[in-house]
């Protein structure tokens, strides 16, 4: 083989390779141009005045604008992250705890007896109560 047929062949070889992402790169690019360009077209054009008021919802907000949340909220809504994530850790050790064996199993153990601790602790301090 020749050195030039050497470098038309990795062309060739690196073109197909990235040639998929090219494509979707090029029509995801046509396909929101075209929606830009429909939208100028099609698109309603009436003026609407600004409301003032704050609108969530599909309903209008009795809220005031100087209302705060409690801390209740905020507290509530941390240890539901919290939790949430931590469980999100025993996915991948059920899905392979064949493989990982009963050191797996053991540590699992701990860690959810471990967040049933924190979860009662966080329960009786009263911090799941509404207020």
């Amino acid at each position: 083989m020749t050195l030039c047929y050497k470098r038309w062949y990795k062309r060739q070889t690196v073109l197909r390779t990235y040639l998929p992402a090219i494509v979707f790169v090029v029509l995801g690019g046509l396909v929101g141009f075209t929606f830009a360009v429909l939208n100028v077209f099609v698109g309603w054009r009436g003026r609407q005045r600004a409301d003032p008021e704050p609108y969530e919802c599909g309903l209008p907000s009795e809220i005031q604008r100087g209302f705060r949340f409690g801390i209740s909220f905020y507290l509530i809504a941390m240890l539901f992250i919290l939790f949430d994530i931590e469980v999100i850790f025993l996915y991948p050790i059920a899905v392979e705890l064949r493989r990982f064996g009963v050191f797996a199993m053991s540590e699992t153990v701990v860690f959810v007896v471990l967040l049933m601790i924190a979860l009662v602790y966080v329960w009786r301090r009263g911090a799941l109560a509404w207020k």
